[in-house]
C-alpha cells in the first residue's frame, strides 16, 4: 500500500491541518463571494482611475496575479502587480491601489500603503487584521475584513475572489458572479478525485506527488490567463513541500531558458517537467509546448502533461489550481514534513527585526 493511502500516516504529518484548508477551498472561494457583495465601495470614484495596482507579497499577492492574468484580455485599464517596499512612480491621484496583506503587518506592504496614501491613490485594503486594518479605518479607506487563521497562501480564495467581484462592480470588467459561481460548483465537485481516502491508482494528485517526489520540478505554461497558475504551482511546491521548484511561461522560454537545456551536468535524473495545458492555449504556443516537450523528452528526461477542466475559463484556472494544492500537499507527506509552517520564512522575519 502507497505511504498516501494510509490516512493514519497523513494525518501524523500534516500536524496543523493544511488538508482541511485544502479540502474546504470551494466553500472558502464562496464565502469570499459573500464578503465581496457586501463590501461598501462607495469611496471609489471608477471615473477618475487610469489604472490599477495591487500591492502585496507572497500568498497575499497571488490572488492578484491571478486577477491580472485572468483578465488579460477584458481589463480597461493598466492592471499592475507589485511586490516591493516601492510603488511604481506612476502611482498617483488617478489609482486604484489594492492594497493586501493578510496578516496585516507585512512590512513591504504597508510601506506600499504609506506611499499610496501620500500619492493620494483611491485604496482598497483587504486583511483579517493587524496595523493594515487599523490604518485603513483611521484614515477612512475602504476595507475588506478576510478571516483570520489562516497562512496567507490557503486563504486564496479570499485574496483573489474580491479584486476580481469589485473591479466587476466598478465595471471595470464583465460582470463575473455567475463565472464564480460555476467555478464554485466545478470544484466541489472535483474534491472527491483528490480526497484522502481515494488511493493512488485513482488519484491523479497522489499519482504526480510520487512523479515529483525526490525530483526538481519545473513547470511551464501558457502565459496567457495561466502564467500565474504556473506560479502558483511553485510557490505551493516551495512553501508546502519545503522543495525547490520553477516555473516559465511559453512563449518566452522558448526565447532564452530552452538553451539552458544543453547541458544538464548529471541532473537528468533529477529533474521533472510538467506542462499545464488548457483547450484554449494559442495554436502557436500549442506547437511550440510540442516541440519543447521532444526536445526535452530527448534528454530522458521525466515530462508530464496536465489539461485543465472546466465549464469555463475561470472553472479551469481554478482546476489546475485545486489540483497543484493537492499535489503540494501530498508532495509534503512523501517528504514527511508538515506542509503548514514555514520555518525558514520565521527566520527571516525575526532577523529583519534585529536591524
Amino acid at each position: 500500500m502507497s505511504l498516501l493511502d494510509k490516512k493514519d500516516v497523513v494525518k501524523k504529518v500534516d500536524r496543523k491541518g493544511m488538508y482541511d484548508l485544502i479540502l474546504k477551498f470551494p466553500s472558502q472561494i464562496e464565502d469570499a463571494f459573500k464578503i465581496a457583495e457586501s463590501v461598501s465601495i462607495s469611496k471609489i470614484v471608477p471615473d477618475k482611475i487610469k489604472n490599477i495596482i495591487v500591492a502585496g507579497m507572497g500568498g497575499s499577492a497571488i490572488g492578484g496575479e491571478l486577477v491580472r492574468s485572468y483578465l488579460f484580455d477584458q481589463i480597461k485599464v493598466p492592471f499592475f502587480i507589485s511586490k516591493n517596499y516601492f510603488l511604481p512612480d506612476f502611482v498617483d491621484e488617478k489609482s486604484l491601489v489594492f492594497v493586501s496583506s493578510y496578516s496585516g503587518n507585512t512590512e513591504e506592504t504597508l510601506s506600499a500603503y504609506d506611499q499610496a496614501k501620500k500619492r493620494k491613490a483611491q485604496i482598497i485594503a483587504l486583511s483579517s487584521g493587524g496595523k493594515l486594518k487599523k490604518l485603513t479605518k483611521n484614515n477612512g479607506f475602504c476595507f475588506v475584513e478576510i478571516p483570520t487563521g489562516y497562512q496567507p497562501r490557503a486563504a486564496l480564495g479570499y485574496s483573489f475572489v474580491p479584486i476580481l467581484l469589485i473591479l466587476s462592480r466598478l465595471k471595470f470588467c464583465p460582470d463575473k458572479k455567475s463565472d464564480v459561481k460555476k467555478t464554485i460548483e466545478f470544484l466541489s465537485e472535483n474534491l472527491s478525485l483528490f480526497r484522502m481516502e481515494t488511493k493512488v491508482s485513482f488519484n491523479i494528485a497522489k499519482r504526480l506527488a510520487e512523479k515529483i517526489f525526490h525530483k526538481l520540478p519545473i513547470i511551464y505554461s501558457s502565459n496567457d490567463f495561466f502564467d500565474a497558475v504556473a506560479y502558483r504551482w511553485k510557490g505551493q511546491l516551495c512553501e508546502n513541500s519545503k522543495i525547490l521548484a520553477f516555473s516559465n511561461v511559453f512563449p518566452e522560454l522558448g526565447h532564452n531558458e530552452l538553451v539552458g537545456w544543453e547541458i544538464l551536468s548529471g541532473l537528468e535524473d533529477r529533474l521533472i517537467v510538467i506542462f499545464l495545458k488548457d483547450k484554449d492555449d494559442f495554436l502557436k504556443i500549442k506547437k511550440r509546448m510540442d516541440i519543447v516537450k521532444k526536445i526535452i523528452q530527448d534528454k530522458n528526461i521525466k515530462v508530464v502533461k496536465v489539461e485543465s477542466s472546466g465549464p469555463n475559463l475561470l472553472a479551469r484556472i481554478f482546476s489546475l489550481i485545486q489540483l497543484g494544492d493537492f499535489v503540494s500537499f501530498y508532495l509534503a507527506i512523501l517528504n514527511g514534513v508538515d506542509p503548514t509552517p514555514v520555518r525558514l520564512i520565521d527566520y527571516l522575519k525575526k532577523e529583519l527585526e534585529k536591524e
